[in-house]
């Protein structure tokens, strides 16, 4: 075969990746009041050491009132910039370019984690915990519509703290660039804030940023231009969407609002879905293979932006297979990367490429290299189940 687009090069301002694998945001809930942790560069320096081109830490809060849990990254002072500063030099010392992720809960914010129920929390329940400033951690949305019937009764947000809100993202955007990283993606999916506004079952507003479709994006495209503002020219500018939500925001309103902010300086859509309803869109219940790769397609061909496609992208192959069909300029996986963190150098030998193993570092390089060479009849565990 041709030389796989998969570990082609991929330029995009002043940024050039080894390859077009992204391990996507993750949540890790492993935060101390909003602090990265050693399991952080654990995490994160383990898909760099695996061979991926870019790596993009999970969604970090712009502020205080953003958290989801008390897990929750955040990037609202100058004082977190030390700890992620030395993720993103660590990846980078094994080969990958890095990113964060900068969102806000919005009115999914103040629950337990994943495996504690996900319900909301309690003051109690966050003060057992270390908490010491539960009334600073308010519960903020464009409507005073909560999440679902046990969630909280948001604030709704006035007009002059949409605006604040908007700077806070800019702020971190500063501070992702103090940090050392070389992406910024903005988070305006998976219902939390910035999904709120293009709702419009989420946002009930009958001011400039509520009512039409053009005023529930306005929201979104004053924090594109706050990031942009503080965001070096020279490093792109990713924003994740849900391009569909079964709730009134579909991939026609996700190609109009791409077409608004690629000309504001926004590089990447990232195509996933779901998140305001509080259940998987149709199809997604019980999801295929590459299941969302059809948004990033149309978004791509339409919006004449390029995308990234996540979405149970499982298999070297089937990775390859997006990117030959043009339906996507970058393949981001989540889950999978979990489940191997060494996927990317994994796919590079089952699609012929890289045989002295130079994707990964020297550590590693010289011992995989050295038993291909040694005994190349052995077969890696993850090609295939073999009698022994």
């Amino acid at each position: 075969m041709n030389s796989p687009l998969l570990f082609s090069p991929w330029t995009l301002r002043g940024l050039k990746l080894r390859n077009r694998v992204v391990v996507a945001p993750m949540h890790q809930y492993a935060g101390v009041k909003g602090f990265a942790t050693d399991w952080h560069l654990m995490n994160a320096g383990r898909f760099a050491a695996g061979g991926a081109g870019l790596v993009i830490m999970e969604s970090t809060k712009v502020e205080r009132r953003g958290c989801g849990t008390m897990g929750d990254l955040g990037l609202w002072d100058d004082a977190f910039v030390p700890q992620l500063r030395r993720i993103s030099d660590f990846m980078k010392s094994c080969g990958a370019a890095t990113g964060i992720q900068l969102g806000h809960s919005g009115r999914k914010a103040r629950t337990q984690r994943p495996w504690e129920g996900m319900k909301p929390l309690t003051r109690a329940m966050a003060e057992a915990e270390g908490v010491d400033d539960w009334d600073q951690w308010q519960v903020v949305a464009p409507s005073a519509l909560p999440a679902d019937d046990h969630a909280p009764m948001p604030h709704a947000l006035t007009a002059s703290e949409i605006q604040d809100v908007a700077q806070a993202w800019g702020q971190a955007a500063r501070r992702a660039h103090d940090a050392g990283f070389d992406v910024v993606e903005i988070h305006g999916a998976h219902g939390f804030l910035m999904h709120e506004f293009l709702s419009p079952l989420a946002n009930q507003r009958t001011d400039a940023y509520g009512g039409s479709e053009a005023n529930r994006m306005r929201f979104v495209c004053e924090v594109v231009e706050s990031v942009r503002a503080h965001w070096p020219q020279d490093k792109p500018l990713f924003l994740r969407l849900s391009a569909e939500d079964d709730a009134g925001w579909g991939p026609a309103q996700s190609v109009a609002l791409a077409k608004r902010v690629k000309p504001m300086g926004v590089d990447v859509i990232d195509c996933s879905s779901g998140g305001i309803l509080g259940k998987p869109p149709a199809g997604a219940a019980r999801p295929a293979y590459s299941y969302q790769v059809p948004y990033a397609d149309q978004i791509r061909r339409q919006a004449d932006i390029q995308t990234m496609a996540v979405g149970l992208i499982v298999h070297a192959e089937q990775a390859e297979e997006i990117l030959q069909k043009g339906q996507a300029d970058l393949i981001a996986l989540a889950r999978e990367m979990l489940y191997n963190p060494n996927w990317t150098v994994d796919a590079a030998q089952k699609l012929g490429v890289d045989p002295q193993f130079n994707l990964v570092p020297p550590a590693y390089q010289y011992w995989l290299s050295r038993r291909a060479a040694t005994v190349p009849e052995v077969l890696p565990s993850t090609f295939q189940r073999v009698a022994t």
